[in-house]
């Protein structure tokens, strides 16, 4: 069985009540492999050789209450392979705990804080030690925790990462009824499974994440008013509106908006009020269709 090398982090943030998994590694797809996480439960990381059972298994436990450090001894006290397995948990309070096996593949460790469990195999000395504390940091700062997780992975790789190389890289975030449609809990599920950059690929991808699902931010609003002509402009360049620049946001060119946002998947982002739009829309419209005309 071809080991999954990899650097990887769990953790919990208890203001959003969110549960994440961040994984870097050269072997392709290796977070559909690694990630696993319930929220109101806690999240699992398994790699190494490593044994996916460990995911379900752990998660199972983890629902009923039993401790992050209790589910690490469990499984792998009935792991007959557990000497080449490596495994972090954070449980649904916060508590982390880790295991590395005797025989994963040097250099193998982990680092376990305060809500968090950094661990990785066959690794440059200082990496696991570089992605806790970028995450103590971060957490600090602002943004959520798919970001602090993926700037974790950047600092470890800052700091060698893995010594085969860069392949695949992945975020999963879990909270109650955080997902599409308010139904489920996965939040945000993002992967890069074959890149050569995966790490600065998987962060394009978080920022477009916010984008298109992140809360609108009421001080951002901007008046359509004020960006009328600049809509207007926009939308004859992508075909959706044949009429005059007039600088008049009327109903025309409220048809023609809604058409474009809805190409975009920008819905969240803007219902079709006459007044005001997310000026996080706007940013994008010119980024995407003025920008490149200039």
């Amino acid at each position: 069985m071809q080991p999954i090398t990899t650097f990887s982090i769990v953790a919990y943030d208890p203001q959003r009540q969110e549960w994440g998994v961040a994984v870097q590694s050269k072997f392709l797809a290796a977070a559909a492999l690694v990630s696993w996480a319930q929220a109101g439960a806690g999240a699992v990381a398994t790699q190494s050789f490593a044994n996916l059972a460990y995911g379900p298994d752990g998660l199972e436990m983890l629902a009923q209450g039993i401790p992050a450090a209790t589910v690490v001894a469990t499984l792998t006290a009935a792991d007959d392979g557990r000497a080449t397995r490596q495994l972090g948990i954070v449980d649904k309070t916060g508590q982390s705990a880790a295991f590395t096996g005797d025989e994963c593949l040097a250099w193998a460790g982990h680092v376990v804080g305060d809500g968090f469990a950094c661990q990785g195999n066959i690794l440059v000395p200082g990496t696991v030690e570089a992605m806790a504390q970028q995450f103590e940091q971060a957490r600090r700062g602002p943004g959520e925790l798919a970001d602090w997780l993926v700037t974790a992975l950047a600092a470890g790789q800052a700091a060698g990462g893995d010594k085969r190389g860069r392949q695949s890289a992945g975020v999963l975030v879990v909270r109650v009824n955080g997902g599409y449609g308010g139904n489920n809990d996965r939040y945000l599920d993002l992967r890069v499974d074959d890149d050569p950059e995966p790490i600065a690929k998987l962060q394009q991808l978080v920022q477009m994440h916010h984008l298109y699902f992140g809360a609108v931010n009421p001080e951002e609003l901007i008046p359509l008013a004020d960006v009328a002509s600049e809509l207007q402009t926009i939308l004859q360049r992508t075909g959706h509106y044949t009429g005059r620049v007039t600088g008049v946001f009327d109903a025309t060119t409220c048809k023609a908006l809604r058409a474009l946002v809805g190409t975009e998947n920008l819905e969240e982002r803007w219902d079709g009020d006459m007044e005001m739009i997310d000026g996080a829309v706007v940013t994008y419209l010119r980024a995407k269709f003025l920008a490149r005309e200039t």
